[in-house]
């Protein structure tokens, strides 16, 4: 009897053996067939042997599940920023819709600039324009009314420069690394300068992020009874800047993680770059460097949209990696 309980002992504890054995060969970061629209340079690499190494249940660096959080910049690291911010171009047209019902733009400043075409004047025209244009584009909307009029506005709208919806002004490198971060278990958030409320209408269509894990920028809003139905309405004053340093404070607010990955491509994101990078345990750090003035645009410290100065600077001293646009990617935008 103590013989057959000795030999069973021995079988469980060599099947609970092959069993972990097998598991961790499965957890493993597959990257073979993964970022196709990479080339196999130093940055790719960089990337893939991070995910492999924290996935792997073998690593001293190995990473639980639920603490495996990357959060992107959205705005020149997911899609084109270029030549001004998609939600400019989505409030202009907001405005000129709105325009026959409002006489008095014709003449008052930043309506009157807009109206003309002028969009880079008319948000430079003074310094609370950007708010005021904002606050007319939304405030009396109710939350299920104005994520109506982006979805439309989405659908519909083009890209000044290449004519393409805006949709499709995607990166499909990073499409493909969204997917393959998923695919190894990590969960991937938004973390972005641009309103909150005109992100979260598409995000999920466009890059599989629920509108849950999206953090922006909000206006106020406030609850009203109206005919007895209960609506969330935008008041359109700005309540939270989630820009520079206020993207490490959305992330504890929103998120109540420190990420273990953060991507961006400006200034905009340096601070959420450093926060990410000052937790211990393995880290990873990804400045996207836009230098493809053939397939997209070329540009960094001197531009006005995107500014890449101090961030450029810090990235080789803080081991972020720099993915070069035009030399690290095969294509850039989806077929």
């Amino acid at each position: 009897m103590r013989l057959t309980t000795v030999r069973r002992t021995i079988n469980v504890k060599g099947f609970i053996a092959l069993l972990t054995l097998l598991v961790s060969a499965t957890c493993l970061a597959d990257d073979s067939n993964a970022l196709p629209s990479w080339q196999d340079s130093a940055a790719r690499q960089q990337i893939t042997a991070f995910v492999s190494d924290v996935t792997n249940p073998e690593s001293a660096n190995y990473v639980a599940l639920g603490e495996r959080i990357a959060v992107f910049d959205n705005d020149g690291t997911l899609w084109a920023e270029q030549p001004i911010y998609s939600q400019l171009f989505f409030v202009a047209d907001r405005i000129r819709a709105q325009a026959p019902e409002h006489p008095e733009w014709q003449t008052e400043e930043p309506f009157a600039s807009m109206l003309k075409g002028d969009i880079a004047g008319a948000f430079g025209s003074s310094h609370d324009a950007a708010l005021k244009l904002v606050r007319a584009s939304q405030a009396g909307l109710d939350t299920d009314a104005f994520d109506q009029v982006v979805r439309d506005w989405i659908q519909s709208a083009r890209h000044p420069a290449t004519g393409k919806p805006y949709n499709k002004m995607v990166y499909q490198p990073m499409l493909e690394l969204l997917s393959y971060l998923q695919d190894n278990d990590f969960k991937s958030f938004i973390v972005s300068g641009g309103g909150i409320d005109f992100m979260r209408p598409w995000t999920e269509s466009v890059y599989g992020i629920p509108p849950e894990r999206v953090v922006g920028s909000r206006v106020a809003k406030r609850f009203e009874l109206i005919d007895g139905v209960a609506h969330v309405v935008h008041e359109g004053t700005l309540e939270f800047n989630d820009d520079k340093e206020g993207k490490p404070i959305g992330i504890s607010q929103h998120i109540g993680r420190r990420p273990i990955a953060a991507f961006g491509n400006s200034d905009g994101d340096l601070q959420m770059l450093q926060w990410t990078s000052a937790g211990s345990g393995p880290r990873l750090g990804v400045i996207i460097h836009h230098t493809d003035a053939d397939r997209e645009w070329a540009y960094d410290r001197e531009s006005d949209v995107g500014t890449l100065n101090e961030a450029l600077d810090q990235a080789p001293q803080r081991g972020w990696v720099v993915v070069d646009m035009k030399q690290d990617w095969k294509q850039v935008f989806p077929d």
